[in-house]
């Protein structure tokens, strides 16, 4: 058992490592996976197992294949439905819209929610960062604010309080419902509260830097890579929010009767919605069609990757031990599967990885003690937007990194305050409240 946690550990490490050192997702993860299956003792191959028992290969290519085998269709229509919104306009429209209300005094407000209303509405959370970006070059640079916190803001109105919240067309809100039999609304009260609560919190803390930051003498830096071309031809910014409130409506409406399902035909009706209303502002719909299909394939890929190395994981009896020790924490039975997701997430790098992986195990195990299966999706999908942005993450890679042009050094810092610390804190008040019987 002691050679099976240094295993589970090192491989973890060895993932974590390998994957902040650039290497490729598709052979990190299962060389990651092993690590920890030579450790653990399983055989590699199903020829030299036991018939039943675990083995290497079949346990990784089991976890990849099922999770493009339940997910794949939602991501190809979310990651098509946001490359839709972008190439028509839509996306850019609704932004500027918004930042013009708000003004420039508010420019981080209208960055944060600019991005929360674009996630709350479907569209991917990368396409939202590529979006928004732009113009939150432009409203730091004319306020004149130090842009390291841009990837901060982007983040936090992304991948806080409306990623996991009720509603959210996001897959981490809809992949509890496959393993708990709720809906996309579970534990909305609390979800409400919790959401408005990291929104106050984290804009406060975020605010709160930008002016200890402006006061030592920080201000923005211009580069050559902030020239961007500015599309001069926008649709209607009210005509544009009707897709999103489609794709939203319409989940409302099958939640019930498809569950997972109904996430699907929402996003398909947004893209449809989305070509009627804009269709003489796109500028190559084939190509934003096929940049979303290809988008879509490796997002889900690189995410199935992990899930892969989650399944030999689960298949150790070290694993096995530790979610024991998880979901016997006394007090609510919520803070094992809370902490047990976030944990698998953070190691992993995915929000939607982590819960794939953790709620096979713990849906049964929590629902046989008679666990409220809706306060367990909330807590669970909550918790699962926390640790997930550790400084490995795929999206938090691409947004400092990739989008930003920024540093780790420079951005991480307020980047992992407001979309680790805060969720954290946001997953102990919905336990809190849960406990309370809201």
């Amino acid at each position: 058992m002691v050679l099976g946690f240094i295993g589970l550990l090192g491989g973890l490490a060895l993932l974590i490592y390998l994957t902040m050192r650039g290497m490729n997702l598709f052979i990190v993860a299962p060389l990651s996976a092993l690590f920890v299956g030579v450790l653990s003792g399983l055989p590699l191959f199903p020829q030299l197992a036991e018939k039943g028992d675990p083995d290497f290969l079949t346990n990784y290519m089991s976890g990849f294949s099922g999770f493009i085998s339940s997910w794949y269709l939602m991501f190809l229509t979310g990651a098509i439905f946001g490359k839709v919104m972008e190439d028509s306009g839509a996306a850019d429209s609704i932004s500027k819209w918004i930042v013009t209300k708000l003004g420039m005094k508010r420019a981080a407000l209208a960055i944060v929610i600019a991005c929360a209303v674009l996630t709350y509405g479907g569209v991917s959370l990368f396409v939202v960062a590529f979006s928004v970006y732009p113009m939150a070059i432009s409203l730091f640079k004319e306020a004149n604010l130090p842009r390291r916190f841009i990837p901060a803001a982007l983040g936090f109105g992304s991948t806080t309080f409306t990623m996991t919240s009720a509603g959210s067309p996001e897959i981490q809100n809809w992949i509890p419902i496959k393993y708990l039999g709720t809906n996309a609304y579970a534990g909305w009260e609390v979800s409400l509260i919790v959401a408005v609560f990291m929104m106050v919190f984290g804009y406060w803390w975020l605010m709160r830097a930008i002016k200890k930051a402006v006061g030592k003498g920080e201000r923005f830096i211009e580069r050559e890579s902030d020239q961007q071309k500015v599309r001069e031809r926008l649709p209607n910014p009210l005509l544009s929010l009707i897709p999103l409130v489609v794709v939203l409506v319409i989940s409302f409406i099958f939640h019930n009767s498809l569950e997972e399902s109904a996430l699907i035909i929402a996003l398909t009706s947004g893209i449809v919605a989305t070509y009627l209303i804009n269709r003489k502002y796109f500028l190559n719909l084939g190509k934003a069609i096929s940049d979303g299909t290809v988008g879509a394939i490796i997002a889900i890929a690189n995410t199935s990757a992990v899930v892969g190395f989650g399944g030999v994981v689960q298949a150790t009896p070290a694993f096995h031990k530790a979610v024991e020790v998880m979901t016997s924490i006394p007090g609510s039975p919520l803070i094992g599967g809370a902490l047990a997701v976030a944990i698998i997430a953070g190691l992993t790098g995915s929000s939607s990885g982590g819960q794939s992986i953790a709620l096979p195990l713990l849906a049964p195990h929590y629902l046989h003690l008679g666990v409220d299966p809706n306060a367990l999706h909330r807590t669970v999908s909550i918790a699962s937007g926390s640790i997930d942005s550790l400084p490995q993450g795929g999206y938090v890679v691409t947004t400092i990194r990739s989008i930003a042009g920024e540093t780790h050094k420079d951005a991480y810092p307020m980047f992992g305050a407001l979309t680790v610390v805060v969720p954290a804190v946001g997953v102990v008040l919905a336990v809190i409240l849960f406990s309370l019987g809201l």
